[in-house]
């Protein structure tokens, strides 16, 4: 008889080999974002995204986009520990 896994398990072995992977994370990183960076930075987020552990970053404003990339590493950094796992190896901003 094979060996018996918790929902918990056979849920996540189902989600680490499904293409809604990106899609939860993103969700998890948007609900935790304003938390992460602050109302300011969250505010003027158009849209997040995340491809094969690349955080896309969407505004239209310049000076936030030149933030965002100076501070690359500490969002890394905050994303990854808020989630409690290393999601995010990298960060675009656009």
């Amino acid at each position: 008889m094979p060996d018996a896994i918790s929902m918990g398990d056979a849920l996540k072995q189902f989600l680490d080999k499904s293409r809604i992977k990106n899609s939860i994370q993103a969700m998890q990183i948007e609900d935790h974002w304003e938390k992460i960076m602050g109302n300011t930075i969250a505010k003027y987020t158009d849209k997040l995204e995340i491809r094969n552990g690349t955080l896309f970053i969407y505004t239209k404003v310049a000076p936030l986009k030149n933030e965002l990339v100076y501070q690359r590493d500490l969002i890394i950094q905050r994303i990854n520990e808020s989630l409690g796992q290393a999601v995010v190896r990298d960060v675009v901003v656009a």
